[in-house]
């Protein structure tokens, strides 16, 4: 298998949960599973997971408000040591997989997520579904999506859609049993000293468009408009690239886009993530990708929720039927 270049993810970005914090909160998570008759996508059931959420331990309140605040250079928060299941059913292996029923550990993560923001899905994503699998496929082993298990390229979430999630939270329910899978971030706070001037310009200029990905359902019928990559402060940008589904509109753009890739290759970090680990991604500042590894494909396979979550949850109110969580 190649090896994948990264380096190890910083201690300073993990808070550890202590064994005593896991149980409180495990014992509220234990309630919201309990409340609107466990139905994670319900109304009900997120007001629940809403309020349950000032019942977090304190430090951990503190630290998640810290990130939402500044993200830091890696723009990455890793929680440590939250509960899940003990006994777990097989690893998915059905394309499209999804929680609709609350557990410990979908409560637990739905309630760091909404510490940070509002939880949202998208409609032609896995149906809409809040809480969803990302779990390696059969058939789909060269899929650049969460169903693959070939090296998945660096990327914004959801890149091509106007409204794109802000935090993408990322709970590991099973351990990857092989040790290959990694999670990637590259941080722009950290690839922007590697580029160039030129680069610089190209990049903050409309000349790249990106494609819906597979597990979108591919293109949304509207050709993709022009945008620049880098947006926002000059000397704390945004970035919004797909190194999969991105094209440059030119030669200049292009070879400013792999200058791009190359600096974020030099600063991207790895983590092996374990079952309790919750690892959040600014999206905005931060790209995300994974390793190879081989699935065995016999119900131990490696096994992650993933929860999107935006600030502003005012600015899709546009996108979102009847007000709800789900944008079309």
């Amino acid at each position: 298998m190649t090896e994948t270049r990264y380096l190890p993810a910083p201690a300073e970005s993990a808070v550890v949960i202590t064994d005593g914090e896991r149980e409180e909160i495990a014992r509220v998570a234990g309630e919201l599973a309990l409340a609107a008759s466990g139905v994670v996508d319900g109304t009900e059931w997120l007001a629940a997971a809403r309020a349950a959420s000032a019942r977090l331990p304190r430090r951990l309140q503190a630290a998640v408000r810290e990130f939402r605040h500044d993200a830091g250079p890696d723009a990455v928060l890793l929680v440590r040591n939250l509960p899940v299941p003990d006994r777990l059913p097989a690893t998915p292996t059905l394309p499209g997989s999804v929680q609709r029923t609350a557990t410990t550990a979908t409560g637990a993560m739905a309630m760091v997520m909404l510490q940070l923001g509002e939880i949202v899905a998208y409609r032609n994503e896995k149906s809409g579904a809040l809480v969803q699998d990302v779990v390696p496929v059969p058939g789909r082993e060269r899929q650049q999506s969460n169903a693959g298990s070939v090296l998945l390229q660096m990327h914004t979430e959801n890149a091509f859609h106007r409204s794109r999630p802000d935090y993408v939270g990322l709970l590991c329910v099973r351990t990857d049993p092989t040790g290959d899978a990694r999670l990637r971030t590259a941080s722009i706070r950290r690839a922007l000293p590697l580029l160039s001037r030129e680069a610089l310009e190209v990049l903050s200029q409309e000349r790249f468009i990106t494609e819906a990905p597979p597990s979108f359902g591919g293109a949304q019928g509207l050709p993709p408009s022009p945008y620049p990559v880098l947006r926002g402060a000059s000397e704390d940008h945004d970035v919004v690239v797909d190194f999969n589904s991105t094209h440059p509109l030119d030669d200049t753009a292009r070879h400013a886009l792999e200058e791009l890739r190359t600096a974020f290759e030099a600063t991207a970090r790895g983590f092996a993530l374990t079952a309790g680990d919750l690892a959040v991604v600014d999206n905005r500042l931060a790209v995300h990708g994974r390793t190879a590894f081989t699935p065995r494909y016999d119900g131990t396979d490696r096994w992650l929720h993933r929860v999107y979550a935006v600030v502003d949850h005012r600015r899709s109110r546009a996108d979102r039927r009847d007000g709800g969580s789900v944008l079309d």
